[in-house]
């Protein structure tokens, strides 16, 4: 038997290993599925198609796989995915999808969720972000791993955010915010490179040297974003060890169709 509370009610059909918690008056729908090790605040309500992995906290108050908050949703089947070790704080809101993108919401791995943030339908977040407090994502946003957005910043349907890049707090982001850069301001302007989340993922200083040689062409050369992209694509070869930053960065601008925050 699952650890669930007397008061919480869960759906016959609902699938939740034998070790899930279940906090008081919860409530969990028919085709929530929900993996080992993970809890399950009081108060909280989930539902729709949604899949949990395992070792997540939820804690109370939150409400998710709800459907989605666009008028041309007409009840089809979309989903919610989650993976694993994440810890998602009160009053988090997280929609299902809609058929007019992929048909799903996913979060990835080790993520943490502050209080009263929005995650809207159809976004597509990586792993280790943190999304500081009331952080609030429109629909079809797209993170990459490691990013960090700071408390109250608002980000706008369809704009992407890149691997280790981050925000300030109350940060308005409309249009992609490359990797490793860091943004702030309402419009967000760029504001430097990541340089202490990057050391603390172990990058080298040779790494962050090179990252910030992508940074100075893109943002303090006078580049066009054209111009720019040719000359970071010159930093390849340079050192094997950051060929791989240099690729991402070429990969995230080459599909910028919102263009970038400057």
């Amino acid at each position: 038997m699952s650890r669930i509370h007397a008061t919480a009610i869960v759906d016959p059909g609902a699938e939740l290993d034998g070790s899930v918690e279940v906090g008081p008056y919860a409530v969990i729908g028919p085709h929530v599925r929900i993996g080992a090790r993970s809890s399950i605040g009081a108060h909280c309500v989930i539902d729709g198609r949604t899949r949990i992995g395992e070792g997540n906290r939820i804690f109370a108050f939150v409400s998710i796989g709800g459907p989605p908050q666009d008028k041309k949703y007409a009840g089809e089947d979309t989903r919610l995915e989650i993976g694993d070790g994440n810890t998602i704080r009160e009053y988090v809101t997280i929609n299902t999808g809609t058929v007019q993108d992929a048909g799903v919401t996913r979060l990835g791995d080790d993520n943490w969720i502050m209080a009263y943030v929005h995650i809207a339908h159809d976004c597509q977040l990586g792993s280790h972000l943190i999304l500081a407090n009331a952080v609030q994502l429109a629909g079809h946003v797209h993170l990459a791993d490691w990013v960090f957005l700071g408390g109250l910043s608002g980000v706008h349907q369809f704009v992407r955010v890149g691997a280790h890049a981050m925000t300030a707090f109350q940060t308005r982001l409309a249009q992609d915010l490359p990797p490793f850069v860091t943004a702030a301001g309402n419009p967000a302007q760029a504001q430097g490179v990541n340089q202490e989340g990057l050391r603390r993922r172990g990058y080298t200083p040779e790494r962050i040297a090179r990252v910030k040689q992508m940074h100075k062409l893109l943002y303090r050369d006078g580049l066009t974003l054209a111009a720019a992209r040719e000359a970071i694509a010159g930093l390849a070869h340079a050192d094997p060890r950051g060929d791989g930053d240099v690729a991402q960065m070429q990969a995230f601008l080459a599909t910028a169709e919102r263009g970038i925050v400057r």
